[in-house]
């Protein structure tokens, strides 16, 4: 963890489970950062960016009133959005294929599935400093560009109904959990 200095930057952690918002917390904390806020659901979080404005952004998916979901929708989306480049790492328990694509189609930059780690959650967040993705924009789209590595044999500017797609989504059926492993593997694998 030496080679990062995460001291300087600003972190949202959005969950409605106070357990698992100070499990995070004591996390970023441990590894340097000072500044992290904490909002309940998406809603409070969209109070809590009117007046702190986070580097990087750790959202639960499910939650109530306002899901880890609709939150990543608003800030990509709305008019009155604090910042819609922010990065945003999706948290969530539930990481079957349709999910990770579902997250991804929103606007999300990582996807870190529960039980967290430290050694994980430092691994996304080194990602998405090392690796930045340029933003799109597109019809039924606004985030961080989908595709996180060329694949050889795929044009560049769109990969929809692509054969590969097909055979991950026949390796990695819906209805079964992923391991961090098929996670990355599946976002590094398929994009539009």
């Amino acid at each position: 963890m030496s080679d990062f200095n995460l001291e300087q930057l600003n972190f949202l952690v959005v969950d409605d489970n106070k357990h698992m918002r100070a499990l995070v917390k004591g996390i970023l904390n441990a590894m340097g950062c000072r500044s992290v806020a904490e909002a309940i659901d998406g809603a409070d979080a969209l109070k809590e960016m009117k007046h702190f404005s986070p580097d990087l952004i750790i959202c639960d998916w499910n939650m109530s009133p306002l899901d880890g979901m609709d939150f990543v929708r608003m800030v990509r989306t709305s008019e009155d959005s604090a910042n819609p480049f922010v990065p945003i790492i999706m948290l969530t328990g539930h990481t079957e294929t349709s999910r990770v694509m579902e997250a991804r189609d929103a606007g999300v930059n990582e996807f870190l599935a529960k039980p967290i780690s430290a050694e994980e959650l430092l691994r996304k967040i080194k990602s998405i400093i090392r690796n930045p993705r340029a933003f799109i924009k597109e019809k039924g789209y606004f985030g961080p560009d989908r595709r996180r590595r060329a694949i050889q044999g795929f044009p560049q500017d769109r990969r929809k109904n692509c054969e590969a797609e097909g055979e991950i989504n026949s390796v990695l059926p819906n209805s079964r959990e992923l391991s961090h492993e098929e996670v990355s593997a599946l976002l590094d694998g398929i994009g539009r």
